[in-house]
């Protein structure tokens, strides 16, 4: 085993220098090729495990998922340092800056009473901080990352929207104007225009989305609980195949939806007469 070097100070201190190790002349070769771009798609990874830990695992799992999360942004802030952008001392100053400038009714004098008020303050801020920074920057959604996964940018968009009135009044309008939207669909695909079918579908999910608002049910937590039954059934009939010695090639079409059917058939007995689930991880996200 190699030499190991001994980090002083605080732990905070500790993992910036185990950074400038790794990056520096006799660090690690694969750590000092990194660039931004090549630690984005890591970034986005860790962050998505902190996800699936903080729904299924332990804390100490929690505890170590945030613990890389945490090392990739160093280690990100560490190639800006290098070229005299910023460093990570800079990052921690600026985000407790932003977050006294943007909670003056913890900071300041101004006075709110609910989470409503709060949002509404938080975004009027943040606007105007954007405005600040680039004056291209100055509509109400732009504050809603472009770069968030498709289904979470949605319901921002339609969120933020429904402040200043565009909205439907109530879920039976809205459900209304889904069904009118999967008519659209149904129409398009008795054609052959692609275009024309995706910007249907498009429209459908858009506004199933703004329906899951109304409902008050975010729609990453219900499709993620869709994906995790699904997860959950498939496993249970390659468990049952494994037991009788076959693969999952061996079969027939008709065979697996009948294995399917009768786990879903099973799942809907045990929820009306309110038996746990055979998944019983918390899918909240």
């Amino acid at each position: 085993m190699g030499k190991v070097l001994a980090f002083s100070g605080s732990p905070f201190d500790r993992l910036n220098a185990l950074v400038q190790r790794l990056r520096g002349p006799r660090g690690c070769p694969w750590d000092r090729v990194q660039t931004p771009e090549t630690i984005k798609i890591h970034l986005i990874e860790e962050a998505y495990e902190v996800l699936e830990a903080i729904e299924s695992g332990t804390h100490e799992e929690v505890c170590a998922e945030l613990g890389d999360l945490l090392f990739h942004i160093v280690f990100l802030a560490g190639i800006f340092e290098e070229v005299g952008a910023f460093n990570m001392t800079q990052v921690v100053e600026a985000v407790t800056e932003k977050m006294i400038r943007r909670h003056p009714h913890v900071f300041g004098e101004a006075e709110l009473s609910s989470a409503r008020e709060v949002r509404e303050q938080w975004h009027e801020i943040k606007m105007e901080e954007a405005k600040d920074i680039d004056v291209t920057r100055a509509s109400f959604l732009d504050s809603v990352p472009q770069k968030l996964p498709a289904l979470i940018r949605a319901y921002r968009l339609v969120e933020r929207a429904s402040r200043v009135g565009l909205d439907w009044d109530d879920v039976p309008s809205t459900l209304t104007k889904v069904e009118e939207d999967l008519a659209d669909l149904k129409t398009a695909l008795t054609g052959d225009d692609q275009r024309n079918t995706a910007e249907q579908l498009g429209n459908l999910l858009f506004n199933v989305v703004h329906l899951s608002r109304l409902a008050g049910t975010h729609p990453e937590t219900a499709l993620m609980r869709t994906i995790s039954r699904f997860v959950t059934h498939f496993k249970l009939v390659e468990e049952r195949l494994r037991q009788q010695g076959r693969t999952l090639e061996s079969v027939s079409p008709e065979e697996m939806r009948s294995m399917w059917e009768a786990y879903q058939t099973d799942e809907d007995a045990r929820a009306g007469s309110h038996q746990p689930a055979v998944f019983s991880e918390n899918d909240e996200i």
